[in-house]
């Protein structure tokens, strides 16, 4: 019988994490009206997996996708390749193979607890047990836990934690992982969609490098459906992975062109007040009849970029309205991602990814989109772009 790793709903994934209170790793059974738990098959073995005893269950054929052959990856990688199975095919380094499943159980984890957050006048907290705390920071918790147990990263960081964290791993072989751990935690309370973003650099640094210099990125979308989307720096293609009702991560697109379409969202619209480049570029939008899709999330509104495979991100500065995005947590990994898609971005000038990271509080402003619309972005905005000889 062939089986996947998964995560039993009766173990935490994640076992022997010292803290004051452990964070459970867990999925709870999902329920159906029509069936009975004699019909269930909840049989469970342990194996191990990269040196680690974990669980495994037989993969449901019920809730699989059929395979097709992906092409962009020379047919080694498959639609309908559980996660383990994409990383095993998609790079020989087991560690980051590790790490990236790692942050994959920790965005399963994060899921649930936003689902299950409870809201009220100035924050939404999780309830269960001794975890009262703000959901944001519950994710970051979780986060760092994750990583110290992947044992493959060096250091961590995060908005909410903006020092570097020794996390224990080794500086050759090892990761150096910076995180926003919940985007758009303000938007909880209304159920819009809000996610988790991460890059990953090789070994020990994560000021002086560029976005460039990552080995890979993900976001984590806790939405109708939780999806986590990646991207490696040796594989082509930006990757959306699907949470099923067992616990997997499934394989359900890969995204590698990013063509024209009318769709625009517009960040820090109060910046075109005193910024009149800006003000005419949404005016254009405005005026050539484009569709607005905006959230108030960086996670969705970018994701729609990736997964509808067309459209225009735009979050532009001016002297009374700063920019407030963060390259190392924010823009440089959603660039990764944006750029492996087929996609493009700038801060108006350059490509995000070429921006070195001075600090970890650097702030930039940026769009991602198709070719032509950062094309337009750039010219609107500062009369010239880096594109046009590139352009068709």
């Amino acid at each position: 019988m062939e089986t996947g790793v998964t995560c039993s709903a009766r173990a935490p994934i994640l076992p022997n994490i010292s803290s004051q209170h452990p964070v459970a790793f867990f999925i709870p059974r999902p329920i159906s009206p029509s069936s009975s738990s004699s019909s269930r098959n909840w049989s469970v073995k342990k194996t191990s997996f990269l040196g680690d005893s974990v669980w495994v269950r037989p993969k449901s054929s019920s809730q699989r996708v059929p395979r097709r052959k992906n092409t962009s990856l020379g047919a080694k990688c498959e639609i309908g390749d559980s996660l383990e199975e994409f990383l095993v095919k998609s790079t020989k380094d087991k560690g980051l193979t590790r790490l990236m499943v790692c942050l994959g159980e920790a965005l399963r984890t994060i899921a649930f607890k936003v689902r299950t957050a409870s809201c009220g006048g100035t924050a939404c907290v999780n309830s269960f047990g001794d975890e009262q705390l703000a959901v944001d920071l519950l994710a970051n918790k979780i986060l760092f836990e994750a990583l110290r147990y992947s044992h493959f990263c060096k250091y961590a960081c995060s908005e909410e934690v903006p020092e570097l964290q020794d996390m224990g791993g080794p500086i050759e072989g090892g990761f150096s992982v910076a995180f926003d751990p919940l985007d758009g935690s303000s938007i909880v309370d209304t159920n819009f969609t809000v996610g988790t973003i991460f890059g990953v650099w090789p070994g020990d640094k994560l000021t002086g490098v560029k976005g460039r210099d990552q080995v890979a990125a993900a976001m984590g979308i806790f939405g109708p459906r939780t999806t986590y989307v990646l991207a490696l720096k040796d594989v082509p293609g930006t990757h959306e992975f699907l949470l099923l009702d067992d616990g997997k991560w499934q394989h359900v697109k890969d995204t590698t062109e990013i063509g024209e379409g009318k769709i625009f969202s517009p960040g820090n619209l109060r910046a075109t007040s005193d910024n009149p480049q800006y003000a005419k570029l949404i005016d254009y939008y405005v005026k050539e009849k484009y569709t607005l899709r905006y959230t108030g999330g960086m996670v969705p509104d970018v994701n729609q970029i990736i997964v509808k495979e067309k459209g225009i991100f735009t979050n532009v500065a001016s002297e009374s309205a700063k920019a407030k995005l963060r390259l190392l947590f924010e823009v440089a990994p959603l660039g990764f991602l944006v750029e492996k898609a087929g996609g493009y971005s700038s801060d108006g000038k350059q490509s995000v990814l070429e921006k070195v990271i001075a600090g970890v509080d650097d702030r930039t402003q940026v769009a991602y989109g198709s070719m032509n619309e950062i094309i337009r972005f750039e010219e609107t905005l500062y009369g010239s772009s880096r594109l046009n000889n590139m352009a068709p």
